[in-house]
């Protein structure tokens, strides 16, 4: 594979080159923005595979720079940012942000985001007839067939689609919002009673341990992760 590009979009510059350095170690080719202005120049150019955003930028909001580059680009992105509302954080995932870890942050964490960011990359989504794996458990997805340890495991229609959406962005943070429109529709969008039931159902299922779930993972007042690893 060729060298992955990265643009560190942040406006604290002893923040950026800390963020430069630790993407470098990795392998990573990295390029930096401090504005929004020059953020959608340096992305539209270098067209890379990853982004590091922060959302308080001196010209704009990281929020808009983000709804931007998703008029035209699918490429990953990480928000890197010092605000912890929780509305804050869906405003950001729901604009089209794929991750979002707050500030103050460890180098770790950040590493093994972007690494997760590189997988999907490579990966892509999955082809129809492949089968999704993670922990014990395997998805044929061309024969809707879910099984744990070997053996199938019934799940409701409305279960397999829940399921479907998180494999289909296995490693991203999925707001309620999000989940409940497609699974439910757009009349159901404030409906996370609904998500909260068969969240758990689909955790008991698949998940050895469905109070300490390890796959099926709760973004606390945000939504859910799919952990593949």
């Amino acid at each position: 594979m060729p060298t992955p590009v990265a643009l560190v979009l942040e406006d604290e510059r002893e923040i950026r080159q800390f963020v430069r350095l630790s993407l470098e170690s990795e392998g990573w080719q990295v390029h930096e923005a401090g504005t929004l202005k020059q953020g959608l120049i340096e992305a539209g150019t270098r067209r890379p595979d990853l982004i590091i955003a922060d959302l308080g930028l001196p010209d704009g909001d990281g929020v808009d720079f983000i709804r931007e580059v998703r008029t035209w680009s699918g490429v990953a992105i990480i928000v890197l940012s010092a605000r912890t509302h929780e509305d804050e954080k869906v405003a950001a995932l729901d604009a089209g942000a794929d991750d979002f870890i707050t500030k103050p942050f460890g180098v770790n964490e950040l590493l093994a985001r972007t690494r997760a960011s590189l997988r999907r990359m490579r990966v892509g989504q999955p082809a129809k007839d492949a089968v999704f794996s993670f922990g014990d458990v395997a998805v044929d997805l061309a024969a809707r067939v879910v099984k744990k340890r070997g053996a199938e495991v019934h799940l409701t229609p409305i279960e397999y689609r829940l399921l479907g959406v998180l494999i289909a962005n296995a490693g991203r943070v999925l707001t309620h919002p999000y989940l409940l429109r497609e699974v439910w529709g757009p009349s159901h969008s404030q409906s996370t009673h609904y998500l909260r039931v068969y969240m758990g159902t689909l955790r008991q299922k698949l998940e050895d341990d469905s109070a300490q779930p390890r796959h099926i993972v709760t973004e606390t007042g945000v939504g859910y992760r799919l952990v593949a690893d």
